[in-house]
């Protein structure tokens, strides 16, 4: 199983498919998350998505999709 948690989400361009899949879902589960609760359940501190609200995940989610279109050329 991917671990997400030992990645660095500046460096996308290092992570694998697998990972990279794993991530936009945790981003999709949690913007979904976001939307529809007033407030949604705290993450760890070691969690990629730490303290990032609804804008910054929607941010993020661009860049993995680009990382993953990238990943998909190469």
């Amino acid at each position: 199983m991917a671990n997400i948690r030992a990645k660095d989400i500046k460096k996308l361009e290092e992570w694998n498919e697998k990972e990279l899949r794993k991530l936009r879902i945790t981003i999709n589960n949690r913007i979904s998350s976001l939307k529809s609760s007033g407030s949604p359940k705290a993450l760890p501190e070691n969690h990629p998505l730490f303290e990032k609200n609804e804008g910054d995940c929607q941010a993020l989610l661009q860049k993995v999709l680009q990382a993953e279109s990238q990943l998909k050329k190469s």
